[in-house]
């Protein structure tokens, strides 16, 4: 361990400090140790590491872990994040935090060491929250650095505001060759809201490319953060770390001493141990807690006893208390992780606190589909994998659905797009299932003739025309940050899925920021596919929801000789409804196998059929027997042939094949 800090500190030893500390947002604030004067910038920068104290060289892993485990004072304790856009190098940054503060020993470091399912590291995402403790020394003063990691994506907005809540501080990571984008702004918002001071990192310097003043005016004109002091680095090369942790000790102040008041700690995750059961992760706010506290969870009132705490530095370690400011875990043989919801409060069960920590909401799931095993035999397989991944993922609902035409199988629930993806993907992957997934639909209001409100998910549970008044749905406010050569076809394709412009302006010279706001289901489709080959990759959005608004939307049901085919019904805008039955109609002529009859296929609002196509009936020729002689006969065997394509037609079955649902599902997905 020591000789590799000497070399890294080698390559960092001639970097020059950054420009001196400018105008608003970063004074010291109060609590926090000063800023190290410019005259040391010369000296040697082996001080600065979490292992200042000359370490022997055998030092074990064990001996460093007990290292961080010492407790200092509040006033040296450190809560923060790092929020990113994809891609900027966000998980490159923490692992060089763990690495030069002695977090992980080198030879047990990896890629992405937070980031621990193979989905978040083959994406470049963080699905699962992680912390770690990290212990570091400056001028000779221990301070506890504690990183909350935070997923990025709008999906999961409601566990980023939570894991922010828990933070004093965050590091804004921008792509010096890149620039802002549309996902960095929002969660920067967030942070905004929870009065956390933002420092800004320039990072990727080392890319020919890079343009860190570019980036650092545009970070000052589209967020108004003062970056005079931005800090330049390189995750990847080393380059810049050690003024990122100096920052992090100077700039974010520590947490309140609140150790006397009644416990309240925030749980910011959650995940479910097989032979433990429930892991609470949780940020303690006020007050303290021992092992073999009786506690209590204040939105559910549930209680239990804590078998173990601890702190994660990143594996986990056990102590036996934790006090206001500090970030730990807690296990207490909790049975589900619904028991545990991420925001809620922590209190002790024998003196609780007098209200809950504000923000808690539960998680309401916006998007739909339905999932059916390919083969029958795998549904309860299908059932056992959806219990056991609701066992890490609250959000995550689901319930039994049966379709005429694809058997048994679950209408499940996600937050949003991404988040279905990830289950699906999980669900093949981690339990080897091959799954049929329907088109993905929204959560629609219908005000019933009597008034009454009521949630509708499914087509085939929409209420008839007579009986319901009108229909509401979702709509989202999206921002769209893209390069001006692009602004025409982007528009145009907010214009097409029925958006409602409303304010553009350039946040640099050529930059555009759009913003329109458009209904829900018009997203969950190819909405990103379409907006990224629109402006050939360089355009990024974000959305959120704004309410509910009444649309005229009429339930499209797909007809097959007659018989209505529910999973093949639709909720679609009136206006679009025409143009989406006859592609329909169209493609499963294309795919259903032609009959002895002829087989009508159509598309109906209602009873009214707006859209029809017909699979003519293959013709046996009953006359091929017939040398000539009486034409009666002829017309006998043909009058006989038709009775019996009547007859066929009044009791025959037409079998619409796996291959047609597929398809014509992946089409939903396109047109709607």
């Amino acid at each position: 361990m020591a000789t590799a800090t000497a070399s890294r500190l080698a390559v960092l030893a001639p970097r020059p400090l950054p420009p001196a500390l400018g105008r608003r947002r970063h004074a010291p604030a109060p609590g926090c140790a000063p800023s190290r004067p410019r005259a040391l910038s010369a000296a040697p920068r082996g001080r600065v590491l979490c292992l200042a104290a000359p370490a022997p060289a055998a030092a074990s892993t064990a001996d460093a872990g007990q290292d961080r485990l010492q407790k200092v004072p509040i006033s040296n304790i450190r809560n923060f994040c790092i929020i990113a856009h994809i891609d900027h190098g966000k998980s490159t940054l923490a692992d060089k935090l763990l690495e030069l503060t002695g977090t992980v020993q080198k030879r047990e470091m990896k890629e992405q060491f937070l980031d621990n399912m193979d989905l978040e590291r083959e994406r470049g995402i963080t699905i699962k929250l992680q912390a770690a403790r990290m212990r570091y020394v400056m001028n000779n003063e221990p301070y506890c650095l504690n990183l909350i990691d935070t997923p990025g994506h709008v999906d999961f907005s409601y566990e980023v505001s939570r894991s922010l809540a828990a933070c004093e501080g965050a590091l804004l990571v921008v792509d010096a060759s890149q620039g802002v984008e549309a996902q960095t702004l929002a969660n920067v918002y967030l942070a905004l809201e929870n009065n956390l001071e933002i420092i800004p990192v320039l990072n990727k310097i080392d890319l020919p490319g890079a343009e860190p003043d570019r980036v650092a005016q545009e970070i000052e004109e589209i967020i108004g953060l003062d970056c005079s002091d931005a800090i330049r680095c390189s995750a990847k090369e080393g380059i810049g770390i050690i003024e990122i942790l100096d920052a992090l000790v100077t700039k974010i102040p520590p947490p309140k001493d609140t150790s006397k008041d009644p416990l309240r700690a925030l749980i910011f995750d959650s995940y479910y141990d097989p032979y433990r059961g429930v892991i609470v992760y949780f940020r303690v706010i006020d007050g303290s807690i021992k092992k073999g506290d009786k506690i209590c969870f204040m939105a559910n009132g549930k209680e239990y006893i804590a078998d173990e705490i601890g702190v994660l530095s990143p594996n986990q370690m056990q102590v036996d208390e934790l006090y206001a400011g500090e970030v730990g875990y807690l296990s207490a043989s909790i049975r589900s992780v619904a028991d545990a919801r991420v925001g809620d409060t922590i209190t002790h069960y024998s003196k609780k606190a007098a209200s809950a920590l504000p923000g808690y909401s539960e998680a309401t799931p916006m998007v739909f589909c339905g999932l059916f095993p390919i083969d029958a035999d795998q549904f309860e397989e299908l059932r056992e994998a959806l219990e056991k991944l609701q066992l890490n993922d609250a959000a995550l609902k689901f319930e039994p659905e049966s379709s005429s035409a694809m058997g048994f199988g679950f209408r499940c629930g996600f937050l949003g797009l991404l988040h279905m993806e990830i289950v699906q993907e999980r669900l093949e992957r981690e339990y080897n299932l091959n799954l049929i997934i329907t088109a993905p639909s929204v959560v629609y209001h219908v005000i019933c003739a009597d008034g009454e409100t009521v949630e509708c998910s499914n087509p085939s549970l929409l209420p008839e025309p007579g009986k319901r008044r009108s229909i509401e749905e979702p709509y989202v406010k999206i921002e769209m940050l893209t390069p001006k050569d692009y602004i025409g076809p982007i528009m145009e394709l907010a214009q097409d899925r029925r958006g409602e412009f409303k304010e553009m302006n350039f946040i640099t010279e050529s930059r555009a920021k759009i913003i329109y706001e458009l209904p829900l289901a018009e997203m969950v489709g190819d909405f990103f596919d379409q907006l990224k080959s629109r402006s050939k990759g360089y355009a990024s959005m974000e959305y959120s929801l704004v309410g509910y608004r009444e649309s005229q939307l009429v339930k499209l049901d797909i007809q097959i000789n007659g018989d209505p085919v529910e999973a093949l019904s639709t909720i679609v805008h009136r206006d679009k409804a025409y143009s989406v039955g006859r592609a329909l109609t169209q493609k499963l002529k294309e795919l259903i196998p032609r009959q002895m009859f002829r087989v009508p296929i159509q598309a109906c609002i209602g009873t009214k059929v707006i859209a029809s196509e017909a699979l003519s009936a293959i013709r046996k020729d009953v006359l091929s027997k017939c040398y000539g002689g009486d034409i009666t006969r002829k017309k006998k065997l043909l009058k006989k042939q038709a009775e019996g394509k009547k007859r066929m037609k009044a009791i025959g079955r037409v079998d619409v094949p796996q291959e047609a649902f597929m398809a014509v599902l992946k089409l939903e997905k396109e047109v709607l």
